[in-house]
């Protein structure tokens, strides 16, 4: 499992897909969600604009990631 950090309250999926170097561009997170072949805390996701908080995981094949807040504070 990788650890992915925002500075935000939240981001999409496709942004964290792209984030992470899952995917190159918009266009190919979309397809991959719309296909079905991510995961957002163990259950399929179709939308792209899901918001993603602290702790949530996504998985695509073998990737896993979590995603943690950073404190604006340091």
């Amino acid at each position: 499992m990788r650890d992915v950090s925002i500075h935000t309250e939240f981001i999409t999926l496709s942004q964290l897909l792209k984030w992470a170097g899952l995917v190159g561009t918009g266009a190919e997170a979309k397809s991959l969600i719309e296909a079905g072949a991510i995961r957002v805390n163990g259950e399929v996701e179709r939308r792209r604009g899901r918001k993603l908080r602290e702790g949530d995981t996504v998985q695509y094949g073998e990737h896993v990631l979590r995603v943690r807040r950073q404190s604006d504070t340091g």
